[in-house]
C-alpha cells in the first residue's frame, strides 16, 4: 500500500513538473515573440491602380475621399449591398492618403482598456473593417506599399465598387427646397477634363477637410474658434524617410535610454532630437522621435512641425512642403551626429503629400466635448469608440504643446457623422462634429475607420426605412438596429471594464470638467499632471482668466492682468479666494476692490455657497478649488455649464 502511494506520488510529481515546464516553455517562448524585432517581412510592388471605364448615372452612394476612412466606408456601403461610387480628388495612384501618400505609417492606437495577458495580440477597440485590414499589413508600423495594396485588394474583391482616381474637382449638387438643403450627388470633372453630374441618394465626405460638406453650405468652425482663436490649429508635419536602417541599426535603438523603445515594426522617443535648433526656429521645429518601419531596410519620420500654415490655401500648403523639403536633410544630419546608432544612415527623401492634423469641424447634430472625452462616456447612438491621449499638438514655435488627457474609453455619437442643414450627407474622419480639444484624440484614423463603417451601414439603413439621416440620428430604434448590424458585420459596440479614473472621484471633478474644456489645465501622459491638490498661484490664476476671456469675450473685456499690479512674483505667490474674486472681477468689468470683491460676486449670484463651502484654506486654494470657482463664474455669469 505504502509502495503504491509512493508510485501515486511520485507519478502526480511528475505531471505537475510536466505542466509546470510546459507552461515555462509557452511563457518563454509568448516572451521572445513579443520581444522578437526581426523584420522578415519582403518589400511589396504597388499594384497599378485602375479606374472604372465608363460611369454610372447615379448610384445608391458617393464616397468623396480615398483616405482610409473613404475606403473604409465604401467597403462598408458595398458589402450592405449598395452601388458605391469611390473618387479620388487629390491627383493619387495608390489608395490610402495619409497613411500611404503622406508616409503616416506609425499608428496612433485605439486600445481597448481590456488588453490579453497571454497573448502577444493586441486588443483594439471598434476592430470591424478596420481590424481586417490590420491583420493584413505588418504591425503597428507598417510598410506603405503593404498598405496600399491590402486597402485596394480589399476594394476589387467587392464588385459593388466602382473605383475613379484623379479626377479634376467634385463639386456637391445641392437640391433647395425652401430652406431646406440636400446634396443629390457630385459634378465631377475627370482626370481627362469631361465634366460628369453623377446623381447619389448619398454622399459621404470622407475628404481630410471636410471639402464636400463646406462646399454644399455645412456650417463649421475652423481650428481652436470654438476656443475663441480661429487661427489656432496644430502644426503641419512633413514626414521624411531615412535609409540604411539594417537589423543591427534597429536593434540598437534600444540602447539609447531616455524613454526610446522598439518593438518589431515601431520605434519611438530619441528625446534629444527636441533641442534641435532649426535654420528658421519661427517657421518649424521637431519634437521627440516617431518612427515607422518598411521593409526595405528605411524608416519613416514623424516629427517635424511646420508652423504658420493654413492647410485649407494651396501656396500655403506647396510653401510647408519647400519648408519641409529644406529642412528635413538638416535634421538628418543633426540626428546622425547626435545618436552614435544613426550615424551611417542617410536621409533618402520626403513625403509626396503633408500631414495635416487639423482644419475645419463641421457642425453636427451633436458635437463631441472635452466632457465627453474626460468623463469616459457612453452613449445611446455611439457607433465607434476612441481612447487614444487627447494629443494637442504645437501651433507655434514657443508653444510645447499638451497631452490633455488620457482616457479610458469615450463613445463617439452617430449624430456627430450627420451635419448640420443639409440632408442626405454623412462627414467622417477628424473633419467630423467633434470640438477641437477632443479632436485631439477622435482625428486619429484606427477611429476614423470605424466612423466610416458605420456610415457605410447606415446609408442601406435609412434606404431602407424611407428616411434621411437626421431621422436615422433621432430614432433609438433605428440606432439600435444600426449598432445591431454593425455587430453583426465585425464591430464590437460596448463600454470595456476599466477602473475608473482617480480624477474622476475627486470632489472638484466638476471643476475639472470646466478648466480641461477652457484648456486651463492638462493631465500628461497618466493624467498625473493635474493636480488638483496643488496649490494655486496668483499668477497662474491671471492666465487662466485671460483664457476665459479669449473663450467668452462679451463678459470679461477687462485685463486679468491688472488685478497682479503691485504684487512681487505673483507666479509665486498662493492664490487666496479674495484675490481670485478681485481678478475675476477685474476681468469681467465690475467696479469692486481687493477687499470687497468677494462679496460683490457673491452678491451676484457667481459664487455657489457650496463650493466656497468646501474650501480648506481661503488663504491658500488648490488648483481644484480653483477650477471650481472658475466653474460658477462661467455658470452663473455667462450662462455656459460644462458638464
Amino acid at each position: 500500500m505504502l509502495r503504491r502511494n509512493r508510485k501515486v506520488t511520485v507519478a502526480v510529481a511528475a505531471l505537475v513538473f510536466c505542466l509546470l515546464a510546459a507552461g515555462g516553455a509557452a511563457g518563454w517562448m509568448l516572451y521572445q515573440k513579443k520581444n522578437d524585432t526581426s523584420n522578415t517581412f519582403h518589400r511589396q510592388a504597388l499594384i497599378k491602380v485602375e479606374s472604372v471605364k465608363k460611369l454610372q448615372p447615379s448610384y445608391d452612394v458617393i464616397v468623396a475621399g480615398t483616405d482610409p476612412e473613404g475606403v473604409v466606408a465604401a467597403l462598408s456601403a458595398a458589402r450592405n449591398g449598395l452601388s458605391v461610387l469611390l473618387v479620388d480628388g487629390r491627383d493619387r495612384d495608390i489608395l490610402g492618403g495619409l497613411m500611404t501618400i503622406g508616409w503616416l505609417n506609425s499608428l496612433d492606437l485605439n486600445y481597448s482598456p481590456e488588453q490579453p495577458k497571454l497573448s502577444d495580440k493586441h486588443n483594439f477597440l471598434n476592430k470591424g473593417i478596420f481590424q481586417e485590414w490590420y491583420d493584413q499589413i505588418e504591425g503597428t508600423s507598417f510598410d506603405t506599399n503593404t498598405a496600399a495594396n491590402v486597402f485596394y485588394r480589399m476594394v476589387l474583391a467587392e464588385p459593388n465598387i466602382d473605383l475613379l482616381m484623379k479626377v479634376r474637382s467634385m463639386e456637391p449638387i445641392v437640391h433647395h427646397s425652401g430652406e431646406a438643403k440636400r446634396i443629390a450627388g457630385l459634378n465631377i470633372v475627370t482626370e481627362e477634363g469631361e465634366a460628369e453630374q453623377v446623381g447619389a441618394a448619398a454622399v459621404i465626405d470622407a475628404t481630410q477637410d471636410g471639402d464636400i460638406a463646406a462646399a454644399a453650405g455645412v456650417p463649421y468652425t475652423v481650428g481652436r474658434a470654438d476656443l475663441g482663436r480661429p487661427e489656432d490649429q496644430m502644426a503641419v508635419t512633413l514626414v521624411f524617410r531615412l535609409s540604411g536602417v539594417t537589423q543591427k541599426v534597429w536593434d540598437s535603438f534600444a540602447t539609447i535610454g531616455d524613454g526610446t523603445g522598439i518593438d518589431k515594426m515601431s520605434a519611438w522617443g530619441f528625446k534629444a532630437a527636441r533641442d534641435y535648433v532649426s535654420s528658421n526656429p519661427d517657421r518649424v521645429g521637431i519634437r521627440a522621435l516617431n518612427v515607422g518601419r518598411e521593409n526595405d531596410e528605411t524608416v519613416l519620420i514623424n516629427a517635424m512641425h511646420i508652423f504658420d500654415i493654413d492647410p485649407l490655401d494651396p501656396a500655403s500648403v506647396q510653401e510647408a512642403l519647400e519648408i519641409g523639403s529644406k529642412e528635413a536633410p538638416l535634421i538628418a544630419e543633426y540626428l546622425r551626429k547626435t545618436y552614435k546608432q544613426l550615424e551611417n544612415v542617410e536621409f533618402a527623401g520626403t513625403a509626396p503629400e503633408l500631414y495635416v492634423r487639423e482644419t475645419r469641424h463641421m457642425q453636427g447634430e451633436y458635437r463631441l466635448t472635452a466632457v465627453d472625452v474626460v468623463d469616459n462616456r457612453d452613449f445611446w447612438d455611439a457607433i465607434a469608440y476612441g481612447s487614444y491621449k487627447v494629443d494637442i499638438q504645437r501651433i507655434n514655435a514657443a508653444d510645447r504643446g499638451a497631452i490633455i488627457v488620457a482616457p479610458k474609453q469615450y463613445g463617439v455619437p452617430f449624430r456627430t457623422l450627420v451635419p448640420l442643414e443639409v440632408d442626405q450627407l454623412l462627414v467622417v474622419g477628424r473633419a467630423a462634429s467633434f470640438d477641437s480639444i477632443p479632436h485631439g484624440s477622435a482625428r486619429v484614423i484606427p477611429l476614423g475607420m470605424a466612423t466610416g463603417q458605420a456610415a457605410g451601414a447606415a446609408v442601406k439603413l435609412a434606404a431602407e426605412k424611407g428616411i434621411t439621416f437626421r431621422e436615422l440620428s433621432k430614432s433609438e430604434n433605428a440606432i439600435a438596429e444600426l449598432r445591431e448590424r454593425l455587430t453583426d458585420q465585425g464591430m464590437e459596440l460596448k463600454q470595456a471594464s476599466f477602473k475608473q479614473p482617480d480624477y474622476m472621484k475627486h470632489k472638484h471633478y466638476k471643476g475639472l470638467l470646466a478648466a480641461v474644456s477652457m484648456l486651463l489645465t492638462f493631465g500628461g501622459d497618466f493624467n498625473e499632471a493635474f493636480q488638483l491638490d496643488a496649490g494655486a498661484t496668483a499668477g497662474h490664476f491671471s492666465n487662466s482668466m485671460m483664457m476665459v476671456k479669449t473663450i467668452h469675450p462679451d463678459f470679461f473685456k477687462g485685463n486679468p492682468y491688472a488685478a497682479l499690479e503691485g504684487m512681487e512674483e505673483p507666479g509665486k505667490l498662493p492664490l487666496t479666494l479674495n484675490h481670485l474674486a478681485y481678478a475675476a472681477a477685474v476681468a469681467a468689468g465690475v467696479e469692486a476692490s481687493r477687499d470687497n470683491a468677494l462679496d460683490e460676486l457673491k452678491g451676484r449670484g457667481w459664487l455657489a455657497e457650496e463650493t466656497i463651502q468646501s474650501i480648506a484654506d481661503p488663504n491658500k486654494l488648490t488648483n481644484g478649488e480653483t477650477f471650481s470657482l472658475v466653474r460658477d463664474i462661467v455658470q452663473h455669469y455667462v450662462g455656459v455649464v460644462y458638464e
